[in-house]
């Protein structure tokens, strides 16, 4: 079962968040997968600043749009530019997506299977549920592989490559953030097991006033 952790404000949030990494992180390091969006950059500002031993750490992606790596839609650079640039982790993993979905998928699925399970997965929740690229009712949430091409998203760019429900249901740690009023409906939804973010069953929440409707 899900737990749900409602702090004060977006700062908080993540504050929190960026200690839990670290702590998870501290003394053997281990994996790390990152999160898209425009969530998790105060959280990466903030990890930046901890006590992490960075040496000992690999860092993947839950997704990736179809785009070159710092084309300012990619996930990969936003997280160079906010986290990875600044504690130079051991190893990064970049979805290679600008090779198409399929190719992509493929390639990034030797990776996975390679690393995984996953000592900490962050994510955010799009406005819709969304966590990753994996879309409420869409084919890839029934994959029974550990990445997916998708050719079909509902939000553009419609072409992406994602980590599966499988991957990161496997994770020893997966926190789910969420913050403002825009997410409210997400994580009620949620909560009911009603959309992708709400079909992670070891997953932690931790969510603003804003988000959890108060």
């Amino acid at each position: 079962m899900s737990e749900f952790v409602v702090l004060a404000t977006a700062e908080e949030v993540a504050e929190a968040a960026a200690a839990e990494i670290a702590e998870a992180l501290r003394g053997a390091g281990g994996s790390l997968v990152l999160t898209g969006g425009t969530s998790p950059i105060r959280t990466y500002e903030l990890l930046t600043e901890l006590e992490v031993p960075w040496g000992r750490v690999s860092v993947l992606f839950g997704d990736e749009r179809c785009v070159p790596p710092l084309d300012p839609e990619s996930n990969y650079r936003v997280a160079r530019e906010s986290l990875l640039d600044r504690v130079n982790p051991a190893t990064v993993y970049r979805i290679p997506a600008e090779l198409g979905p399929d190719e992509g998928a493929d390639l990034y699925a030797e990776v996975v299977a390679n690393v995984a399970p996953f000592d900490f997965v962050l994510l955010g929740v799009g406005e819709d549920g969304h966590v990753n690229s994996l879309f409420p009712g869409h084919k890839a949430l029934q994959s029974e592989g550990l990445t997916a091409g998708i050719h079909d998203s509902p939000k553009p760019p419609r072409q992406r490559v994602t980590m599966t429900l499988e991957a990161v249901r496997d994770a020893r740690r997966v926190l789910i953030i969420a913050t403002g009023a825009g997410k409210a409906e997400a994580v009620a939804k949620a909560r009911r097991g009603e959309t992708p973010s709400g079909m992670i069953a070891n997953a932690r929440w931790l969510i603003d006033r804003a988000a959890a409707g108060k």
